[in-house]
């Protein structure tokens, strides 16, 4: 029997979508307003769902309050109320789409899962607009 449980986070972060090897037009062209050279923000939510096997001891597939400090640790700390494109390494040279967003988390958060456990991320960057990573 394999079970998911799923974790519920947020933080809010600026980026900027943009090439560094295309002008502003065409960066433009291609991203709209997403590549204001000044910036814009969201609020992300994030929801980190990870399935595995019930613990036959203590019934949990993952200790909700042990993924929740990983969450914290690896992500939140890390991406709140930065500047994605600025401060956060991994986005020095990625541009910090909502793609590679989750990618960037999945792979923060992967090493710190049981192997044998499947690690999943959606990313909320707007209530409508969101994307799923599950490391393939």
């Amino acid at each position: 029997m394999r079970i998911t449980v799923h974790r519920k986070a947020h933080f809010n972060a600026a980026h900027r979508l943009y090439r560094k090897d295309w002008d502003d037009e065409r960066n433009f062209g291609v991203f709209g307003k997403c590549s204001n050279p000044h910036y814009h923000g969201h609020n992300y939510e994030l929801i980190v769902s990870v399935t595995g096997e019930p613990d036959p001891e203590t019934g949990f597939v993952m200790d909700l309050k042990i993924l929740k400090e990983l969450i914290y640790l690896e992500v939140e700390e890390a991406f709140d109320h930065k500047n994605l494109n600025v401060e956060v390494p991994e986005f020095e040279d990625l541009i910090p789409t909502a793609e590679h967003i989750a990618v960037v988390i999945w792979n923060k958060l992967r090493t710190r899962i049981q192997e044998d456990h499947d690690l999943k991320v959606t990313l909320y960057e707007t209530p409508r607009n969101f994307v799923s990573y599950k490391g393939e």
